[in-house]
């Protein structure tokens, strides 16, 4: 399909950028890999797409015992990463998204502002305990990935901010991490996926593809947490599927953080 009538600004600045998203039902674009597809569907229907791709949020760089990801860092760009050890998940989720073309265009930030319940990379980020810097009109504020990821396709988000870091602890000494899932054959996208950070004091797990957001796994396991079932799986096919990608990705985790 066509997308409807838009216009289109290209940002030079990231206060133009944050002028111009104060237009009623404008949109951000960078990659264009999660927008263009719901555009074309005619789902989203901007009155004005806000091209940031310009702007130096990109990068990947470790200081002071924390991870900073540029927003606009690209899938090609973090499955070429070397991080430290206890981020071994982050290469490996990013080298399995999409194929060549998506990974060079799309960003992480444009996946996570995305909400998509079944994107691989947020589970990655909330195992990891990833924060936020967020950037609007009045001024920064960090926030954690679990608070703003509230609904299918829905953030806790201003309409005039955007991500400026993505900030991730690196692991102690003596850590691991993976991710794994299996994905539906046709489309790619994950009918369940786990992610797992093993410390030597304390494991931490986060799923996606099978709840209204990809969520961390609460320590009393996957029992009591609501699964959604749909034309592609029933719930009680994920929850088995689940049971199965959280066992794989914590002993893949375990294996490295011995190693």
């Amino acid at each position: 399909m066509i997308p409807a009538a838009t216009r289109y600004a290209r940002a030079q600045s990231l206060d133009q950028a944050l002028e111009l998203l104060g237009e009623p039902d404008a949109k951000a674009i960078a990659g264009g890999q999660s927008l263009i597809p719901v555009m074309k569907l005619r789902i989203a229907r901007p009155s004005v797409v806000v091209d940031i791709s310009r702007l130096e949020l990109h990068g990947i760089e470790e200081r002071e015992g924390t991870l900073h990801i540029g927003p606009l860092t690209t899938w090609a760009e973090l499955a070429a990463a070397s991080l430290s050890p206890g981020l071994e998940a982050i290469p490996e989720c990013a080298h399995g998204i999409g194929d060549v073309q998506v990974r060079n265009l799309g960003t992480i930030g444009g996946s996570v502002v995305h909400a998509d319940p079944a994107s691989d990379m947020p589970a990655v980020l909330l195992a990891l305990g990833a924060r936020l810097q967020v950037r609007s009109s009045d001024g920064e504020r960090e926030t954690s990935l679990e608070d703003v990821l509230v609904g299918p396709f829905t953030t806790a988000l201003g309409t005039q901010e955007l991500v400026t870091d993505i900030i991730v602890p690196v692991p102690q000494a003596g850590s691991g991490s993976a991710y794994v899932s299996v994905e539906h054959p046709a489309s790619g996208f994950a009918l369940a996926g786990a992610a797992a950070l093993v410390e030597p004091d304390r494991e931490r797990i986060a799923v996606t593809g099978v709840g209204a957001t990809p969520f961390v796994v609460p320590d009393g396991g996957l029992g009591a947490t609501e699964i959604f079932g749909d034309r592609f799986a029933s719930d009680e096919y994920r929850r088995e599927l689940a049971g199965v990608v959280v066992e794989r990705a914590r002993a893949s985790a375990r294996a490295r953080s011995a190693g």
